[in-house]
């Protein structure tokens, strides 16, 4: 097995403004795993917020002893193995895991979703997602949003219901909200999700702090829109602690440590009757297609990670009807340019 591994700066389409702070690129750390004249891509979207940088993947890397990766993988034991190297770091773990599966699925002639199990017949439409802005630059991502059958807007200020009065004067697509954490009032927060509701609101990501379970459990409670916990459901251990308190989970694999985690998650989830959103970072067509391989076991997906970026550096993922088109390529189907 030979690792080699280059940073990459992934610049954004517009800068990328959330409740609590702006950004306009992210780090990302490209992953090669070669074995038998085989190579699996992997990648590692390091958004700020999660605390990894070119320095901690590379640090983590470094650490990595090849002969711990053997086929036939078991995803298992290299989830420990990754875990007893240092704890924390999901992305970059999430990017040998992906590698992995994408070498997996070669050696073996299989795709991705296949060896997952996914049935691509159900695979859920992805929505576009707009961040906090002006009106005009919200219009124009509206515009850009064409072809997409839904669209997701980061909520979370004291503009929140003219963002969404703006979107719903150009497209009637549902909506998928997410307040990132940024609101704070439980009785305030109810009457906005009975009035997003009124404006065709499908489901309300994490709306208060992670940290405030007793506000979260009330408003799911109370709450006539799915809530579904993002920021507090980071990797398996954390589904069962969301039971009770959201409806539902976002899995996203740069939180689960990748693929095979992700995968855990779902069928956790499933078993509690919990709803499912698949999401994911601003990411290339890489992880973007190793999350696609999982989304048809989900009950939305929210993948739009290439789209909203300038220098994807493989091929753009095929949409039609906005929904992924994954096809029988083995591994993940990624294709270079």
């Amino acid at each position: 097995m030979k690792l080699t591994y280059q940073p990459f700066e992934l610049a954004l389409r517009h800068p990328f403004t959330i409740a609590k702070f702006s950004r306009t690129f992210t780090p990302v750390m490209l992953v090669q795993l070669e074995h038998g004249g085989y190579t699996g891509y992997g990648e590692a979207s390091m958004v700020p917020y999660m605390g990894e940088s070119y320095e901690s993947a590379t640090a983590f890397l470094s650490r990595v002893d090849l002969s711990q990766l053997k086929l036939p993988f078991d995803f298992a034991a290299i989830v420990d193995y990754l875990d007893s190297l240092a704890p924390g770091n999901p992305a970059i773990k999430a990017a040998i895991d992906i590698a992995l599966h994408d070498l997996e699925g070669k050696v073996l002639a299989k795709p991705c979703w296949e060896i997952l199990g996914s049935n691509l017949n159900l695979m859920p439409p992805t929505s576009y997602t707009i961040g906090i802005d002006t009106p005009e630059v919200v219009l124009q991502k509206i515009k850009e949003a064409a072809g997409f059958k839904a669209i997701k807007v980061k909520l979370g200020r004291d503009n929140d219901k003219e963002l969404i009065q703006i979107i719903r004067s150009v497209t009637d697509v549902p909506v998928y909200v997410d307040a990132n954490q940024g609101w704070t009032d439980r009785a305030q927060s109810l009457d906005m999700i009975y009035w997003l509701q009124e404006q065709g609101v499908v489901l309300i990501e994490q709306p208060m702090a992670k940290t405030d379970i007793e506000g979260n459990a009330w408003l799911t409670a109370n709450s006539p829109l799915p809530i579904i916990g993002d920021e507090a459901v980071q990797r398996l251990a954390d589904v069962e602690k969301a039971f009770g308190v959201y409806h539902g989970i976002n899995v996203k694999l740069m939180k689960s440590a990748g693929m095979y985690e992700a995968r855990q998650m779902i069928n956790k989830a499933l078993k509690l009757g919990m709803k499912i959103l698949i999401g994911c970072m601003s990411e290339t067509s890489c992880a973007s297609l190793a999350a696609a391989a999982l989304a048809p076991q989900c009950d939305w997906a929210d993948i739009d990670g290439p789209f909203l970026t300038t220098n994807n550096p493989y091929q753009m993922p095929t949409l039609i009807d906005g929904k992924y088109q994954l096809s029988m390529a083995p591994g993940l189907g990624l294709q270079l340019k």
